[in-house]
């Protein structure tokens, strides 16, 4: 087994390093400072790198590269910000996925190019207000109408939500039970019926909108459907992918504390010597140091044991609840290594430790992620309600 990168991947991820480096940190500023998305002008500049869409396929505007590629990419951009790398999160991990993977050839040409170009920005809605964990509860729907579907319900917790350009929104496209009614449709802001609550204002990931979203006899075309009812197994499988991007998110923001603190405690000096010569220092070091390597570890397992498909719940799962884990924990460590100055919203610890701990909340939380491992060892599904 080969853990070394090829000279093609080495070349991929420096120039994702430098061009982080050179142009992001500014953008990361503005973004965490005035709580806004990345702007248009930045998400093109993503594309003229070949950064949006990186796994999707060249016919749609992608670069057409793996997965294991996308990550690598991902890492470096989030390592200035999560906030600042989210268009690049959601074109290659996202629901642009889905779309690839699911959507009738006329919806893929009509909307993959237009992600890939940094032209439209695409979010999943899946939570309700009584449906997040328990999603099969969910009860917004969608009811064929001729050529039309018309959807009614509402969504919660949806990144990207007010200011994402389209959502893949799940629904209930049959009157069957659970999971054998529900499928996925694209809708286009701006169509009529469909509005916004007022934004969230989190904890962390600033820059990262959401907002409650309300469906009113909102009309789409029926080519729209990406996933008919039925189809939840599929959603699911592609999520499993996100679940990759989630994993990406949470290891970046605790790489990056760890590079931040390794670099302070070097220079840091206490009793006339850096602090880094004390022994609980370099122990705390080399704890973060082994947590970040076992993370990468394991989604670089997931991601490569997909073989350019979609990757499995169990690796995906593991990979995910790992680094949610450790990200929380090297950042309060670093946090804890710089004292004050860890603190202090004059350096970035503090919002590295913030932002860390969203990614354990979003795309199905810690606990549910130990649940989908359990279940994998034994082979079934448990049932909640029971």
């Amino acid at each position: 087994m080969d853990f070394s990168l090829t000279a093609e991947q080495k070349m991929l991820q420096d120039t994702a390093r430098r061009f982080a480096a050179d142009e992001l940190p500014a953008h990361a500023k503005a973004i965490e400072e005035n709580d806004t998305p990345p702007t248009l002008a930045l998400r093109k500049r993503f594309a003229e790198m070949g950064f949006m869409g990186i796994n999707l396929p060249t016919e749609y505007g992608g670069a057409g590269l793996g997965h294991f590629e996308a990550v690598l990419i991902l890492e470096e951009l989030a390592k200035i910000s999560v906030a600042v790398a989210f268009p690049v999160f959601e074109a290659s991990f996202g629901p642009a996925l889905a779309i690839a993977h699911f959507a009738p050839e006329a919806l893929r040409q009509r909307i993959l190019p237009k992600v890939c170009s940094g032209e439209m920005v695409v979010a999943v809605s899946m939570s309700e207000p009584q449906a997040g964990t328990a999603l099969t509860d969910l009860k917004t729907t969608g009811k064929r109408d001729g050529d039309k579907i018309i959807l009614n319900g509402n969504k919660r917790w949806c990144s990207g939500g007010g200011h994402a350009d389209a959502y893949v929104v799940y629904c209930r496209l049959s009157d069957a039970p659970g999971a054998k009614g529900i499928g996925a449709v694209l809708v286009e802001k701006g169509t009529d019926g469909f509005s916004f609550g007022a934004p969230e204002s989190h904890m962390g990931w600033r820059g990262i909108s959401s907002a409650d979203m309300y469906f009113d006899n909102v009309e789409v075309p029926a080519d729209n459907i990406i996933v008919s009812a039925g189809g939840f197994k599929q959603l699911m499988e592609a999520f499993d992918l996100e679940r990759c991007g989630n994993t990406t998110m949470s290891l970046a923001c605790g790489q990056s504390a760890f590079d931040y603190a390794l670099a302070y405690v070097q220079e840091r000096e206490q009793f006339g010597k850096p602090i880094i010569d004390f022994q609980a220092v370099q122990l705390q070091i080399a704890q973060m140091k082994m947590k970040l390597d076992a993370a990468r570890l394991l989604l670089y397992r997931a991601v490569n044991n997909a073989e350019q498909e979609l990757p499995s719940i169990a690796d995906s799962s593991i990979a995910k609840c790992y680094a949610n884990e450790i990200a929380r924990e090297v950042a309060s460590a670093a946090v804890q290594l710089m004292g004050g100055y860890g603190y202090s919203k004059s350096y970035p610890m503090e919002q590295k430790m913030r932002d860390a701990w969203g990614w354990g909340i979003a795309g199905g939380s810690i606990d549910i992620q130990k649940i989908n491992i359990a279940a994998a060892l034994v082979g079934r599904r448990f049932n909640q309600r029971a």
